[in-house]
């Protein structure tokens, strides 16, 4: 049976709501290379798998993989698998015909249906139910699923983006993910850095925070000073940048800075902090030298983020000598200098392998 296309659909969410790429993407290292990855994946009908903390803007990329691809004149349909009850997601995703059980009094498409010719947004799919995860797997294999109660198959063309903030990996270990519907959705894997990681995107994230809820709510709060702004660069964000966003929020409603800097004592991130287990014998010195490493590692991290990674620069400011830096940076495991390229490279093998 051929698949009609979907015309409209109250489920169809709009993706000509984004910020500007400057404020997607910011200036830092890690999100450069989202950006490039993002450029040459776009076009390419394979599935992507989104993963990064909760609050990193998944959903904000898996719109713009859609709204750069040939397909951003079709809808583009999310699934929140969380959100649905296991008991209803199938035939949410997959619809139904009458009669298929108690209460199906007519004939209902279901989302993968309303998604033809456009993009099929799983969001969490690691809250997907296993019985689930086969059919899934058709679909990514040759296009075609089943209504639940129907007799024919049918066939859709829809390009698949997915999104999890657990790793999939240990949900496999765990049982509870099929390591071959992961294979197919992981075709290309796009890892979204936490708000820590890129602190200095920070301002530029609150800026335009500020002027979109000024606009919202009709306020005239004014810019954060460049004290408290510094120590948002310093908190740790455990809610990324859906934190941040809800932090502005409150202050431009609450109209004064310290609605939200008393949130912020003692919040402030601890370079010296060690994850000790009491459970077993404790050796200082090797600990001593871990953290060191680590917050070394964070500094020159932070050093090279500020200076646009330029490592004369970098080691001026460090007061250590060019050839030390380069030891230190690749004892850390950074990227080396033409990473950018190197990523673009992968990401085009990735595809050209499909």
């Amino acid at each position: 049976m051929s698949l009609k296309a979907a015309t409209s659909s109250s489920l169809s969410v709009p993706v000509n709501d984004l910020p500007p790429d400057s404020v997607i993407f910011g200036e830092s290292f890690a999100m450069q290379a989202v950006r490039e990855k993002i450029e040459r994946l776009a076009g390419a009908d394979i599935p992507v798998l989104v993963e990064g903390e909760s609050g990193t803007g998944k959903e904000i990329v898996a719109k713009l993989i859609h709204a750069c691809s040939p397909w951003k004149e079709g809808p583009f349909v999310k699934v929140n698998c969380p959100a649905i009850p296991s008991a209803l997601l199938e035939s949410e995703l997959f619809g139904y015909e009458k009669g298929a059980f108690t209460g199906a009094y007519g004939t209902k498409p279901g989302r993968v249906e309303l998604a033809h010719r456009g993009t099929l947004f799983l969001d969490e799919i690691s809250e997907l139910d296993p019985s689930l995860q086969a059919k899934l797997l058709q679909l990514l294999q040759d296009g075609r699923f089943c209504r639940i109660g129907a007799q024919e198959e049918m066939q859709v063309d829809v390009r698949v983006v997915c999104t999890s903030n657990r790793k999939l990996e240990q949900e496999i270990k765990s049982g509870s993910f099929r390591p071959d519907l992961y294979y197919r959705i992981n075709v290309v894997n796009v890892q979204l850095p936490a708000l820590r990681e890129r602190s200095e995107d920070i301002p530029r994230l609150v800026d335009y925070f500020l002027e979109r809820y000024n606009q919202q709510y009709n306020g005239q709060a004014g810019p954060l000073s460049p004290q408290l702004v510094r120590r948002l660069q310093g908190y740790s964000w455990p809610g990324n940048i859906r934190e941040l966003e809800n932090l502005v929020k409150r202050y431009v409603v609450l109209g004064t800075e310290e609605a939200i800097s008393s949130e912020l004592q003692g919040t402030t991130q601890d370079p010296f902090t060690a994850d000790v287990s009491l459970d077993e014998p404790i050796w200082l010195k090797k600990l001593t030298r871990q953290a060191v490493r680590e917050l070394e590692r964070k500094i020159i991290l932070r050093v090279l983020q500020a200076t646009h990674w330029n490592r004369k620069k970098a080691a001026k400011m460090l007061n250590i000598s060019y050839r030390a830096l380069l030891y230190k940076i690749r004892q850390a495991g950074f990227p080396p200098k033409n990473a950018r390229r190197q990523v673009g490279e992968a990401v085009a093998s990735e595809v050209s392998a499909d």
